[in-house]
């Protein structure tokens, strides 16, 4: 991504990407929707449905940036009220900060092999925040790894994107081609997707410690209807008045309509190549059309699949 690259040394030195940063408070927010035991298979099932469009977990409700970073600036205020004025400035995800090493440097957890954040009590089901101040704080520990030998994570990878514990390769990671990447998703990773248009979560159902995982404490991220459990038919028919409703509030509309329907599309064609669908090609169909080239040249291969 070219904006971490280009921000060069300074996403690891904070006091040059915020001067006067003295220290880094680090955060952590739970974002597992509420769901009975043994949710993880119940998110590999859905891989098994090959009509049905797989959301990533935290991408169904509320867009997370806003609601993190609203409690970190809240945070911020509290430790005014208690120390009086001071310099500091809040990042989710949001900076070319890097935020999983100083989560591991401060003792939020441990980097696993599948290179997010693991926590004993909490898996990795969780956003990651910090607040850059210009306070003198005493440092708290990190903890050791506890991944051992397992290799849960990287075994499961769809497109082998964990290419050595620790090694992710972003160009072959599912999240970072369905929301990331803005041009044509390379073809011959197109068959690993599946059905997943958006981000994909199978290190994570696969990792042992996420039977942890800790159920979210706020409202904002329960699932919204229209992004889970739906056909893929119908979420490629909706227009782009129907994706900005839907999408209102969530990660997804950053990615726009046209990148979705990108997305939908390869999910269509895998689903044809299982088994041809009447009703799967006559949706594609009705996009062959469209203004985008980029659509367009993703629901042919799609309709080549059948």
């Amino acid at each position: 991504m070219a904006y971490m690259e280009n921000h060069g040394v300074r996403r690891a030195r904070p006091a040059e990407l915020v001067p006067g940063t003295v220290s880094v408070i680090t955060a952590r927010m739970d974002y597992l929707p509420a769901a009975p035991e043994g949710w993880q298979a119940i998110e590999f099932e859905r891989l098994q449905r090959p009509r049905e469009g797989i959301v990533s977990l935290y991408a169904r409700g509320r867009d997370y940036h806003k609601v993190l970073r609203g409690r970190l600036q809240k945070l911020s205020e509290r430790i005014e009220g208690a120390v009086g004025p001071f310099g500091h400035r809040v990042f989710t995800d949001s900076a070319p900060v890097l935020e999983v090493e100083l989560a591991a440097r401060s003792g939020q957890g441990w980097r696993g092999r599948h290179t997010l954040v693991l926590n004993r009590e909490g898996g990795s089901m969780f956003f990651l925040g910090e607040v850059y101040v210009d306070l003198a704080l005493s440092p708290t520990e990190s903890v050791e790894d506890h991944c051992g030998s397992c290799r849960a994570c990287l075994d499961v990878c769809p497109t082998g994107a964990i290419v050595a514990p620790y090694r992710l390769d972003a160009r072959r990671c599912i999240s970072y081609l369905t929301i990331e990447h803005p041009g044509p998703i390379p073809a011959e990773l197109r068959p690993l997707m599946g059905n997943r248009i958006y981000g994909c979560d199978d290190c994570q159902l696969a990792c042992p410690w996420n039977k942890f995982a800790q159920p979210a404490v706020l409202p904002d991220f329960a699932p919204r209807p229209a992004l889970v459990g739906q056909p893929l038919a119908q979420l490629f028919g909706w227009s782009e008045e129907e994706f900005l409703r839907h999408t209102e509030g969530s990660p997804i509309r950053r990615i726009g309509h046209e990148r979705w329907l990108r997305n939908v599309a390869v999910a269509l064609g895998n689903a044809l190549r299982r088994q041809d669908d009447p009703g799967i090609r006559a949706a594609l169909s009705a996009r062959r059309d469209h203004p985008s080239a980029l659509v367009r040249e993703h629901v042919e291969w799609a309709l080549a699949q059948a």
